[in-house]
């Protein structure tokens, strides 16, 4: 990826006035220092979606996405950094300047993932080349006895991994990748004797893309009925995370945008046969449970999904967990169910594609199949089997993000469980509360986990850096390492030495995770500080020691109990660490 100079980041984020930006998206107000509107990421009639000028981030209470104008762009355009970069240059009327790596470390980075981009373009080279020699006569086989045509074998570039231990190692060390590199690509193991062999041996071979078509990865068919895994898949690498792919979205990505939905489907043959014979627009979770990244990733391109698994339990349980995470993102979701033994694959070569659309068009809504499948074999005249249902769909409703849907939920399940909308509409409201809660709770650590010190800390870092800077510098890594807002704290303190303090409010939301870039945007955006910096960092300093105190404390016991007269020296070694650390506590009070 095009990394820009910091510098220009910086001059673009002051040229680009954040309030400005997005009002082009959003009716804001000014309230006092700060502006308010409708938040566009939620459904919401009170604002709760801050904009806070001086500082450059907007954070909305309600649904706790925050960030600077980037995040903002990124979200509501649904493109990456790159182009929100390029999008917000634009508006400000800048010329972009020639991408640079940056700092030492950035640029080390960005040779290494350049330099596994060309040995996975040179293994894709190398197994197709397998392919189409008579190594591969097998592998042509087996593809045309599925029905795969030539020209898809050449779009999707499968290829084939032959029995050989060495023959991709030794291309790719011909042409001078170093044996650390080679290793770190995935594409060879090191064995427990030192010895480096090929990963894919025996294999059918397909190439796993980033959205924008570079490939990244590969997934291994195995070849013999008897050959373990069925499927081999690559580790995960610098330019490889499983969980932030979808398989097939690079060539399916604009027919999605200008259809308005995809098919998912499990396998990589499943996804070969619906792309080519152009039965629908389709994506690949490759038989891995569905993340939230993925399912962010495929909302930048639709909203609406249609679900075909395979009609098993494993499948239907996929299919299950699958729904129930696009529901909670926002997803209209419908499930094609197919007849039992098949899957997409075998029912388009059975069937043909025109078939296969028509029962697209016939899947159902996921909520109304969840319903059926719930309430089968359920007698609704018990108040028992009733209560069990409806305990059982209320946790399904509680993750519909929209008011509106919800209640219509509401009265699906009222009208089979045979009670009023009213009663439904309010017990799934009050889960929806508790659901929210539990998120906020696990997710966001300064709702749960962040203690006030850690609050008035990072409070301070984003509106008086360089006093929240003076105090971090307080701490080292084992006051830090307890702590709910580590990383918080462990990247603005290594962005020190190359951001001065105006600029590290930004820089810490740029480096963040989404998740931790939330919770400071969050605090910021209170009004008062929690507490001086200074206290803060000493206070966080003397709940370490605290810490350790109670440790000790508990060794003394233990000892003690096993016998004082036995394990004296060691109590009274202790008692005088406990004693220098009472002092410690004591003087920091």
């Amino acid at each position: 990826m095009a990394l820009f100079p910091q510098s220009f980041i910086d001059d673009l984020k002051l040229q680009a006035n954040i309030v400005q930006v997005i009002q082009e998206y959003v009716s804001l107000k000014r309230v006092g220092r700060t502006y308010k509107g409708l938040c566009p990421f939620h459904g919401e009639k009170t604002p709760s979606f801050h904009v806070d000028p001086e500082k450059g981030f907007f954070h909305c209470f309600g649904c706790n996405v925050g960030g600077d104008v980037f995040k903002f762009l990124e979200l509501h355009e649904k493109i990456g950094f790159t182009d929100a970069v390029k999008m917000l240059a634009q508006k400000a009327g800048m010329s972009l300047p020639e991408p640079t790596e940056g700092d030492p470390s950035a640029r080390q980075d960005s040779a290494l993932r350049e330099a596994l981009l060309k040995m996975h373009e040179m293994a894709s080279a190398y197994f197709r080349e397998q392919l189409a020699a008579p190594a591969g006569t097998r592998a042509r086989q087996q593809l045309a006895e599925r029905g795969i045509s030539a020209q898809t074998i050449e779009q999707l570039g499968l290829g084939f991994a032959p029995q050989s231990r060495e023959g991709l190692k030794a291309r790719l060390l011909k042409q001078g990748f170093s044996q650390a590199l080679v290793i770190q690509s995935g594409l060879v193991v090191q064995r427990e004797g030192g010895e480096l062999i090929d990963r894919f041996r025996n294999r059918l071979m397909i190439p796993i893309c980033r959205d924008t078509g570079s490939i990244i990865a590969f997934g291994g068919r195995s070849m013999d009925a008897d050959q373990v895994p069925k499927y081999l898949n690559s580790p995960e690498t610098p330019i490889y995370s499983k969980s932030r792919t979808l398989y097939g979205l690079n060539y399916s990505k604009a027919a999605v945008r200008k259809l308005g939905y995809a098919v998912m489907v499990e396998g990589y043959f499943d996804f070969a046969q619906v792309f080519q014979s152009q039965a629908a627009p389709v994506v690949a979770s490759c038989g891995t449970a569905l993340t939230q990244s993925q399912a962010q990733l495929l909302r930048r391109f639709t909203t609406r999904i249609v679900l075909s698994f395979d009609p098993d339990a494993a499948g239907q349980g996929a299919a299950v967990r699958s729904c129930e995470l696009l529901v909670a993102e926002g997803f209209d979701v419908n499930v094609l169910v197919l007849n039992k033994g098949e899957d997409p694959d075998t029912f388009i070569r059975k069937n043909g594609p025109e078939a296969y659309r028509d029962r697209l068009k016939s899947s159902r809504p996921y909520l109304e199949y969840l319903l059926d499948q719930a309430a089968d074999g359920v007698d609704f005249a018990h108040d028992d089997a009733r209560r069990q249902f409806l305990g059982k769909m209320l946790t399904v409703a509680a993750k519909i993000p929209e008011a509106t849907a919800r209640d219509q939920f509401a009265d699906r399940i009222a009208h089979r469980a045979r009670v009023t909308e009213d009663v439904v509409r309010a017990e799934i409201r009050k889960a929806a509360v508790q659901k929210r809660t539990e998120v906020t709770t696990r997710e966001l650590p300064s709702f749960g986990q962040l203690k006030n010190a850690e609050k008035g800390l990072i409070w301070a870092l984003v509106h008086n850096s360089s006093l929240g800077l003076e105090a971090l510098a307080e701490l080292d890594g084992d006051d830090l390492s307890h702590l709910a807002s580590r990383e918080i704290f462990e990247t603005a303190r290594a962005l020190q030495t190359s951001t001065t303090p105006d600029g590290l409010p930004s820089a810490l939301l740029q480096r963040l995770s989404t998740v931790n870039a939330q919770v400071v945007t969050g605090i910021a955006a209170t009004t008062d500080p929690p507490a001086p910096p200074l206290a803060c960092a000493r206070a966080l300093k003397r709940l370490r020691w605290e810490r350790e105190r109670a440790a000790i404390q508990r060794e003394i016991d233990r000892l003690q109990e096993l016998g004082a007269g036995l394990n004296g020296t060691a109590i009274d070694d202790l008692w005088r660490k406990k004693i220098d650390l009472l002092h410690r506590i004591e003087q920091l009070t």
